[in-house]
């Protein structure tokens, strides 16, 4: 069980492949073993994790739960005290914690190339490339959590792209806790996406949530030359469009910053897709710095915002600021801000009828397209198939039909 960030969900998926190259199946009915893969990056995120484990424990009275991840590093103490079908592991530990409570005969005996692609698994595969942070934003606890930036070796990375690319996918997807911050003794990001290209013909690489001061020059020039090989597509965190409250927050860009960056990228890359985080009602942010928000995300034409309440975080410096912003005005100014992205996103869907792109075939007869929006296929078509499409029309919930 998965919950939290896009490096959670591509480390549940190796612990699952590795349980499965065991013959282990995957029941979700009646399981002897639960993995919770845990976060902690709110408050609400660890009151949704404890909620979570405690549920697992009910609906499931004779598993051993395992409980790891983000929360479980921060607060063990609180889930060694649920039950005593609880126990705590290290993500490095959970495959090895599992088989032990299974056959003893494969106690030992790690898979080191389980493949997380095929039924069980989605279409587009995530690789860890990098986790940890050195930053320290001020709401945040993931530093802590996850200690300082590392890097996987970049002939890892390869070697696992390829071994996913020669099972059938065809989308890499590049995570990390700060993925722009790779670094494998001088392999920058830039590096290792021009061997990916070279050393994956038939596929197309997506980067992953990238830190603005992370992109470069030189991904810009990569994305823009790559003819859609690398996702002209990139998700950036903006979190508020106020240097005030980005300043107060401890994030590595102002405003201006932000704009131009954004204002570069569909100037060299005329059909680039943006997303983006927004926290809402951060510790001390007025009117007139949430006006500025709206401002940004208007400027931005952001296809998709993830819009974050702000959420306490004990040990955190914004967790005991005494200016904390009011529920109800949080809540007003969620509302409007979810309008206002929901009418943008409409705005970049129209500018998009008529045109082509490659897609993703994954689920029940739906796709993803290069710029990350959802398509609905009139016609049967292959799970996992890379298909160039004319995204010939919107349904009635503004879904794109081809």
């Amino acid at each position: 069980m998965n919950l939290g960030c896009r490096v959670n969900r591509v480390e549940s998926d190796s612990i699952a492949a590795k349980l499965v190259d065991h013959a282990w199946a995957i029941d979700r009915e009646n399981p002897q073993v639960v993995v919770v893969n845990t976060c902690t990056v709110t408050g609400e995120a660890d009151k949704k994790t404890r909620k979570t484990v405690r549920r697992v424990l009910k609906d499931h009275p004779e598993a051993t739960v395992l409980v790891t991840g983000c929360a479980a590093a921060m607060t063990p103490e609180v889930y060694r005290a649920m039950s005593d079908r609880v126990r705590l592991v290290g993500k490095a530990g959970v495959v090895e914690a599992a088989l032990s409570l299974g056959d003893d005969s494969l106690h030992g005996h790690l898979p080191a190339q389980a493949v997380r692609f095929g039924e069980e698994f989605p279409t587009r595969v995530g690789i860890k490339i990098q986790d940890g942070c050195d930053n320290a934003c001020t709401y945040c606890i993931v530093h802590v959590a996850r200690g300082k930036s590392t890097s996987l070796d970049c002939e890892e990375c390869l070697s696992e792209a390829k071994r996913h690319y020669l099972a059938g996918a065809r989308e890499i997807v590049l995570t990390g806790i700060d993925l722009g911050n790779y670094d494998f003794k001088g392999m920058r990001l830039e590096g290792l996406l021009a061997r990916l290209i070279d050393e994956l013909p038939e596929a197309r690489i997506r980067i992953s949530s990238i830190e603005p001061p992370s992109i470069t020059d030189g991904i810009v020039d990569m994305i823009a030359r790559s003819g859609g090989r690398i996702c002209r597509h990139l998700h950036l965190p903006l979190q508020s469009g106020s240097s005030k409250v980005l300043a107060e927050m401890d994030r590595h860009y102002d405003a201006r910053a932000f704009r131009d960056l954004v204002d570069t990228l569909y100037e060299r890359i005329p059909r680039m897709s943006l997303s983006t985080d927004i926290i809402v009602g951060f510790p001390g942010e007025t009117e007139e710095d949430f006006q500025q928000t709206l401002d940004m995300v208007e400027h931005c034409r952001f296809s998709k915002v993830h819009i974050f309440r702000y959420s306490r975080r004990a040990g955190t410096p914004a967790a005991v600021r005494e200016d904390q912003v009011p529920a109800e005005v949080v809540s007003d100014r969620a509302r409007r801000l979810r309008d206002l992205a929901a009418k943008v996103r409409q705005q970049e869907q129209q500018r998009r009828l008529g045109t082509s792109e490659g897609v993703l075939v994954e689920e029940d007869g739906q796709g993803t397209t290069e710029s990350f929006f959802t398509v609905r296929f009139d016609q049967p078509v292959t799970r996992g198939a890379l298909l160039d499409c004319t995204l010939a029309r919107l349904d009635e919930n503004g879904v794109f039909r081809v």
